[in-house]
């Protein structure tokens, strides 16, 4: 279950990311910028080149091969559950969603289209796609990081506590059995009283 949502949270982003993209070139290309909050947030078109918020700028073919390979890995430790915990798949499948999106620029337009533009800390246009990369690696980097090792601490903490709690009952089994055996003993080694008439004449 959780592959098929990741799935449906890829499609659904891809298809979100693609449709944003359209209306950009479409309605927002001709303006150039549109202010949403004046001097802080405005949706300003832009084609980039490069890779995330405008790095690497000009290297179109080998962000495609790159990109590429490595979405590829993304999907192959999903598909054979190398990646297995729920939240990790869908952390990964944010990072796929924003790869593919990109991806899709890159072979079909030959630059990405950003359009969110934070005027107000004067930082690199992105779009949905940038969003979603980001967000997943740093999701995954903190479940990696911190909470995976808290879960695996936790999961030693417990089998140890079991382990010492098998061996308690064991004692408790073999006391109990030694208990049980001992009147057993006792009885056997408690010397016969002779019989009547057995006595001699």
């Amino acid at each position: 279950m959780t592959l098929y949502i990741a799935l449906g949270m890829i499609v659904a982003l891809v298809g979100a990311d693609q449709l944003i993209k359209f209306l950009a070139a479409t309605y927002l290309a001709p303006k150039g910028s549109v202010p949403i909050i004046q001097d802080m947030l405005h949706l300003t078109y832009l084609e980039n080149d490069g890779a995330a918020f405008g790095l690497f700028g000009g290297m179109q073919w080998i962000l495609i091969v790159v990109t590429a390979l490595l979405l590829a890995l993304l999907v192959f430790l999903i598909v054979t559950k190398r990646i297995h915990t729920p939240f990790l798949v869908y952390t990964v499948s944010l990072i796929i969603a924003g790869g593919l999106g990109n991806l899709i620029d890159r072979v079909f337009r030959h630059y990405v289209i950003d359009y969110i533009d934070v005027q107000l800390i004067g930082f690199a246009v992105f779009n949905l796609a940038d969003c979603c990369v980001v967000i997943g690696t740093i999701l995954a980097l903190i479940y990696v990081l911190f909470v995976q090792p808290k879960k695996e601490e936790r999961l030693l903490d417990q089998i140890e506590e079991d382990v010492i709690e098998g061996e308690l009952e064991q004692e408790q089994l073999e006391e109990q059995a030694a208990e049980e055996s001992a009147p057993e003993t006792e009885a056997s080694n408690t010397p016969e009283a002779p019989a009547e008439g057995s006595h001699d004449a």
